[in-house]
């Protein structure tokens, strides 16, 4: 059996980001070699480079229970062990947001944080980096037995009374027909465990894949992070339904709170149609069945609000078996193998569009802050070889008057040093002011009204008009960054222009970073709080504990963004102060290098004509460096124009199939 159409395209993909950071690499590395790169571009490199290598590729696998997501990620990605891994037999489901990845840094093992700490206001990613707080069990991932029967923790549950229920989040008093059922003793199942962390070294997970397994609108509405962190941020949403049940009115609350609020993100959206087997019926025709399946896709697409084409219909469990049997039939019957294509299309085509728009801007960055600097030393040479010239058949006193010319030039240049302080001094004073913008105290100054709003005890009113109110408070700190930004902006040119003409210089101010995109992202936290607050949710509001976990996952979510915007800016900082440095450290070279060369003419008869020589080879070494840096440029396009025409190949190749 070949590998799968994701598993191979992602191994493509994997390997086309190895390529990408390694010649990425050789590039910068013979640009630092001849001080072609200053230390803002060269910081953005190593970022790029560092992206390039860890890139994550998250696919969130949401639905309620019994849908068959966890038998869908077993075809997908864990065939290859030959039966399945996570829990999906009958009675045996995932009851816990589940996170499968690898972390070179971290053993083999399932993590697990106990349903209690839900009664603790601290959000997931605050309970993170508190490991000894998970339950921790080793696994040998050579051994599918001894994987699997470890994965079957997720599907632990435990017995509480209902008032512990209540406060777990999984007993609504509003809403009883959503309520678990109560046993003979009085009691409820709930999950043994609130969230689960897998770590291993599976091929797909050490090439960066995050799988995020989400069961049920309990767990999903219960947790906020994962409506406004997690599944927002993920490259592919996967929304299953199950053929035999339709859409339910629970599959529906799930769709439009927390699918279809991520309308404006990145992610790649897919709803699947699962269980399809269930209508293959003997007594029917091959025909007659796929009328019946498209009739039932596109009364799901209806119900949605959807394009017909946006669902798949497959079996997962006729994949994960004819997988395991090596029958490609019965695998092309499954529908899983058009799902997979899908997913690497859409997601991994679309990360890698974005990684090769990142490297082509880069390039251009590198490209231009090269051929600034050979200029400058282009036209330095050239004043020399003048310089030099001028000086056939002058005698040694005509000599040390230029001596004393050039090093006086070089203390007026020193003197000037003071002006460029002085701008600085202004520059630096105005990135304060934004750092101090975009820190946490700001944060939390502007939401304030909003987070005391959603901490005061009993049924929240009008929160709708604080939310709003919140993030028109966040959005005008961004315009305020803005404006900030083109007041540096203004005052660098200013000072850029002024530098040029008084010293020759080639300094061209670097765009301010665009701060549009932050707005976005605020816009689609606030789109994805949004859905807490219909009638639906007014209970959870209610209680302290829920809500407490809502305001500390929109301040760490608030808080990414701002630390991203911040990053942002002190990257153009430091590439608009390093350019300015390296002109000024080739114009210091440049006059130590005339007044060495005018000290060997004088010690030396016949030195002038050598030393024009010189400068005609120094000039000749340019134009070497300059092509040399062209080649390796054009490596590193041609890599990054290589996934591309993978992507098209494949493309043409399913086209013909069809």
């Amino acid at each position: 059996m070949t590998a799968s159409g994701f598993n191979a395209q992602f191994d493509e993909h994997s390997t086309w980001r190895r390529e990408m950071a390694l010649r990425l690499k050789l590039l910068a590395d013979w640009m630092r070699d001849q001080e072609l790169l200053d230390d803002g571009t060269e910081e953005r490199v190593q970022r790029l480079q560092e992206q390039l290598r860890a890139d994550k590729v998250m696919v969130a696998f949401v639905a309620e229970f019994s849908r068959g997501k966890s038998e869908l990620i077993n075809a997908v990605f864990f065939a290859g062990y030959g039966r399945r891994i996570m829990p999906a037999s009958a009675g045996r489901t995932t009851m816990c947001p589940t996170e499968l990845g690898y972390d070179a840094s971290v053993p083999p093992c399932l993590r697990l944080l106990p349903i209690e700490t839900r009664l603790q206001p601290q959000a997931l990613l605050e309970w993170r980096q508190v490991p000894e707080k998970w339950t921790r069990v080793d696994l040998d991932v050579n051994d599918p037995q001894q994987l699997a029967g470890a994965m079957e923790k997720v599907s632990e549950t435990r017995t509480v009374t209902v008032d512990e229920a209540r406060a777990l989040g999984f007993w609504h008093d509003e809403a009883p027909e959503d309520n678990p059922p109560i046993d003979d003793q009085g009691n409820v199942e709930v999950p043994r465990w609130r969230h689960a962390l897998i770590n291993m070294a599976h091929p797909l997970l050490k090439q960066g894949l995050v799988v995020l397994d989400t069961p049920g609108l309990n767990a999903i509405g219960a947790e906020p992070e994962l409506t406004v962190s997690l599944i927002p941020q993920a490259q592919g949403a996967v929304f299953i339904l199950a053929a035999d049940t339709g859409v339910t009115k629970s599959d529906l609350a799930i769709w439009r709170e927390h699918i279809g609020a991520m309308d404006g993100g990145d992610g790649a959206k897919f709803v699947v149609l699962n269980k399809v087997d269930t209508m293959w019926d003997d007594l029917s025709s091959p025909r007659q069945i796929k009328e019946q399946i498209a009739s039932q896709c596109a009364r799901t697409a209806h119900t949605l609000g959807i394009a017909p084409d946006q669902v798949i219909a497959l079996s997962a469990q006729k994949g994960l078996l004819a997988k395991v049997r090596g029958d490609q039939e019965l695998l092309e019957q499954s529908g899983v193998p058009a799902f997979e294509q899908m997913l690497a299309d859409e997601v991994l085509g679309a990360r890698q569009r974005m990684l090769a728009d990142s490297v082509a801007a880069m390039m251009r960055k590198m490209r231009e802050d090269a051929e600034r600097v050979l200029s400058v030393r282009r036209r330095e040479l050239s004043d020399q070889e003048q310089e030099l010239r001028s000086l056939r058949g002058k005698n040694q006193n005509v000599i040390r008057q230029m001596r004393l010319r050039i090093e006086s030039e070089k203390t007026e240049f020193d003197r000037s040093g003071a002006s460029v302080l002085a701008v600085r001094s202004v520059h630096m004073k105005l990135l304060r002011e934004v750092f101090k913008l975009l820190g946490t105290s700001s944060i939390k100054k502007e939401l304030a009204e909003l987070t005391t709003a959603l901490r005061e005890p009993g049924l929240k009113v009008g929160l709708k008009k604080t939310y709003a109110k919140g993030f028109d408070n966040l959005r005008g700190v961004v315009r305020q960054v803005r404006l900030l930004e083109s007041e540096i902006e203004s005052m660098l040119t200013v000072s850029f222009k002024q530098l040029n003409a008084d010293h020759g210089f080639s300094l061209q101010m670097v765009p301010p970073p665009d701060m549009s995109r932050f707005d976005a992202d605020l816009s689609a936290v606030e789109r994805s709080h949004m859905q807490y607050l219909g009638v639906g949710n007014l209970m959870n509001l209610a209680r302290p504990e829920f809500t407490e976990k809502l305001v500390r996952a929109l301040l760490a979510r608030v808080r990414s963004i701002f630390e991203t915007a911040l990053g942002e800016v002190e990257l153009w900082n430091k590439s608009s102060s390093a350019q300015l440095d390296s002109q000024l450290r080739e114009r210091r070279r440049a006059f130590s290098r005339r007044v060495d060369a005018i000290q060997r003419i004088q010690d030396a008869a016949g030195g002038l004509d050598m030393r024009i020589d010189e400068l005609r080879e120094q000039e000749t070494q340019l134009s070497g460096q300059q092509a040399r840096m062209g080649e390796l440029m054009a490596d590193l396009r041609k890599s990054a124009a290589q996934i591309r025409v993978q992507q098209s190949t494949t493309s043409e190749a399913l086209a013909t199939a069809e």
